[in-house]
């Protein structure tokens, strides 16, 4: 098999599109996207991102929501991505977002976005956010026979390698199964 290098670069695919929900000191709700995200635990998620509004809110409120990014608001989604809360104050509301505060922690879920992760901040440090997922939530229109519905959901994956948003497609396998067939 012939490959083709491609360098140093930060390809993974696929590499999930987070929003990243907070409360400012007066409780005014903002959003951002966020891409180098993942569990690093049963409950624990980390995250990389540089300072930002965001950062400035969870150091204060030492909460976070973490919304999966779907088909539905693509647009909305990259919008909190592209601008910045610090020169967009109302740049939430600009999404089109609607907040609802998480029951769990001090930050917003935001309505649209039907499944969220509600955490507390580990830790920040060096550019590395680690949070505790206290709950997740779902809205009932994702769910199907008691768990969340991938199909239902329609979460998105950034392609770093073209810059675009893709959809998940149908079931390949199984987890923890499949490779039974091997032993």
């Amino acid at each position: 098999m012939s490959r083709v290098n491609f360098g140093a670069k930060p390809l993974m695919l696929p590499q999930p599109v987070l929003i990243i929900g907070t409360y400012d000191e007066n409780g005014v709700p903002n959003a951002m996207n966020a891409a180098w995200g993942i569990t690093t635990d049963f409950k624990e998620i980390t995250i990389s991102l540089a300072e930002h509004k965001t950062t400035d809110n969870f150091n204060i409120t030492k909460a976070f929501t973490v919304s999966m990014a779907t088909e539905d608001y693509v647009a909305a989604c990259d919008y909190v991505g592209i601008e910045s809360g610090k020169k967009v104050p109302n740049k939430f509301e600009k999404a089109g977002f609607h907040a609802t505060k998480s029951e769990y922690v001090n930050a917003p879920l935001i309505d649209e976005l039907p499944m969220a992760l509600e955490c507390k901040v580990k830790s920040f440090n060096d550019g590395i956010l680690i949070g505790e997922i206290v709950n997740v939530s779902a809205a009932e229109s994702v769910i199907t026979n008691g768990k969340i519905d991938p199909k239902k959901l329609k979460p998105i994956t950034f392609d770093p390698c073209n810059n675009t948003y893709i959809g998940l497609g149908d079931v390949v396998g199984n987890a923890f199964k499949d490779g039974m067939t091997l032993k």
